[in-house]
């Protein structure tokens, strides 16, 4: 006969094995994640990286008790519809991604499967939740609220360059809607005259940046989509090639070649994401899990680059810089 002691370990150890296995029991296969990705292939990218090494510090073993189905867009944001229903007919049991054009094309592709984002604007704004608090729908995960991060951001362009009086901003056509009025409520709160150039395509970056130089802009600002993300390194060489200081929110962009940015920790937002996906595989619902904010934003300065486009980079900035690319 069993003692209560071992009654109690068995027990105790079977309710917290259970909500590990219960997607597996009720399909007859491990859970099946579906990673919706912006860019190119690229398992070994940092955010990606990090989202896999979330689930495995939650004991969710890639190749052993869960499968992720990657898609990945390539850049090309048309793409995103189709590999969202590709992944809804597998079926997975929960849709991981980012961005505004990722999410709208994985919640219309399904209502019902856990869309977990890593990265998003306002999802209030965007419909795709009632509340932070309490989403209520299908979306869940981490928004930077964009909409407050970019006046800081040329907050810090102001500081870099006190004399500056004009300023070119990139806004994908895609983003977030309510970006780009905050962006220049805040340039004009600064003194700066904004001109908005709002972008497609490639060739469109090639114009977009050849114009701000006729038109004596004084630095470039690169808003949040993650279509500047995947031309980052474009992005930054043709602002260096035409002598204009640059700002984004990705420190890939600085290190690709970008003057400065500033925003959340991606990485960490993809590792956070995992949490999510745990849960939701343990039964939670994606309506019930608050979307969380970055607490941790970094700045990034590419002194290499300041360097090339003859700028000094003010000490009060440098000692507030959390890198700074030699």
């Amino acid at each position: 006969m069993m003692d209560r002691r071992a009654f109690i370990h068995a027990v105790v150890g079977g309710l917290i094995a259970a909500p590990l296995t219960v997607k597996a029991q009720q399909t007859g296969r491990a859970p099946r994640i579906g990673f919706l990705g912006n860019g190119n292939p690229n398992l070994q990218s940092p955010s990606v990286e990090a989202f896999r090494q979330g689930l495995r510090e939650l004991g969710w073993i890639e190749g052993q008790n869960i499968t992720i189905e990657y898609r990945w867009a390539g850049g090309n944001m048309d793409r995103l519809p189709a590999l969202a229903s590709e992944l809804v007919k597998l079926p997975v049991d929960v849709i991981v991604t980012a961005g505004s054009p990722a999410v709208r094309a994985a919640r219309q592709a399904s209502i019902t499967i856990p869309i977990v984002v890593a990265i998003m604007s306002d999802p209030v704004a965007l419909g795709y939740a009632a509340s932070l608090a309490r989403p209520g729908g299908n979306v869940t995960g981490l928004a930077s609220l964009f909409e407050e991060l970019t006046p800081k951001q040329l907050q810090i362009f102001k500081e870099t360059m006190p004399r500056a009086t004009r300023v070119a901003i990139l806004s994908y056509v895609d983003s977030a809607p309510s970006i780009l009025p905050a962006t220049e409520a805040a340039a004009r709160a600064l003194g700066l005259k904004a001109r908005v150039f709002r972008i497609r395509d490639v060739a469109d970056l090639d114009a977009a940046i050849t114009a701000a130089k006729t038109e004596r802009a004084d630095g470039v600002h690169v808003l949040p989509a993650p279509f500047f993300n995947h031309h980052r390194a474009r992005i930054a060489e043709l602002a260096t090639k035409h002598g204009l200081p640059s700002i984004s929110e990705a420190s890939e962009y600085v290190q690709d070649g970008g003057l400065m940015s500033y925003g959340p920790n991606f990485p960490g937002m993809y590792r956070r994401a995992a949490s999510y996906v745990d849960r939701i595989l343990k039964g939670a619902k994606p309506g019930d899990l608050p979307i969380e904010q970055p607490t941790k934003f970094e700045l990034v300065i590419n002194l290499k680059t300041a360097k090339a486009l003859g700028l000094t980079i003010p000490q009060t900035l440098l000692l507030r810089a959390d890198e700074v690319i030699q």
